[in-house]
């Protein structure tokens, strides 16, 4: 394990930079709104679900009920489901470990584990679960920091929410520039541009996913073709 978490630490620390920051923007606004740090701990090891935690934290101000709490992390989560769903060959045989591995996958980690190479001297399954945990005690670790810091320092957080908002972009581009070909990328965003504008803003998140999943399905046969060609080119110039 020792060996698979140094494998998995520097493939992390991009993520460590962003769940830190982002995290204590959350612990902050969470204490804004007058819970204590140790709240936003076992928020974030129990729901660990980014966005929705920043959502929630303006559902504890308006005194929303729980059930419509549950629907409307259900609306904002439902793409995890695809993530575990694109994973489930990757997971098995890891005994309990594939639960918390399909309740780590946060568009971040989900994004590492689709474009990261394993070092040949790890174990697969253990590397998978280090990069899983990591990330999650980055996302710990940010939220109690700022929750602390709210309890001693006062000041205006308005905006702060908007630091997810700026690492999901930031994943955008790191994937563009990653992937070999842009069509999945441009799928999901013309797909989300359509649903924006048939259902707007308030009911984006469903149909989006839908058109995203549908436009993948009927254009895997043009897209998987040249992610393969791309891999291939690349091996070729290894000597």
């Amino acid at each position: 394990m020792k060996q698979a978490i140094k494998a998995a630490f520097p493939v992390t620390v991009p993520v460590m930079l962003g769940y830190l920051s982002i995290g204590i923007a959350f612990g902050l606004l969470f204490e804004n709104a007058g819970y204590h740090f140790l709240w936003a701990f076992f928020m974030s090891l129990i729901v660990y679900a980014g966005a929705m935690q920043f959502i929630a934290v303006s559902f504890f101000y308006g005194g929303i009920g729980l059930i419509q709490i549950a629907i409307m992390t259900i609306v904002v989560n439902i793409r995890h489901i695809f993530y575990g769903l694109s994973f489930l060959d990757k997971f098995t045989n890891m005994g309990w470990k594939k639960w918390y591995m399909a309740f780590a996958l946060t568009d971040e980690t989900y994004s590492l584990l689709c474009g990261i190479n394993i070092p040949p001297s790890v174990d697969g399954k253990k590397f998978y679960l280090c990069v899983a945990m990591l990330n999650q005690s980055y996302w710990i670790l940010g939220s109690v920091i700022g929750s602390l810091a709210g309890s001693f320092i006062t000041f205006n957080t308005e905006g702060m929410d908007f630091a997810m908002t700026a690492l999901f972009i930031v994943i955008f581009l790191d994937q563009w520039k990653a992937y070999a070909t842009h069509i999945p990328a441009l799928i999901g965003v013309f797909c989300t541009i359509a649903a924006l504008t048939i259902f707007g803003p308030g009911n984006l998140a469903i149909p989006a996913m839908i058109l995203i999943l549908l436009a993948l399905m009927l254009g895997r046969k043009w897209i998987e073709p040249k992610t393969v060609e791309r891999k291939d080119e690349k091996e070729d110039q290894i000597p």
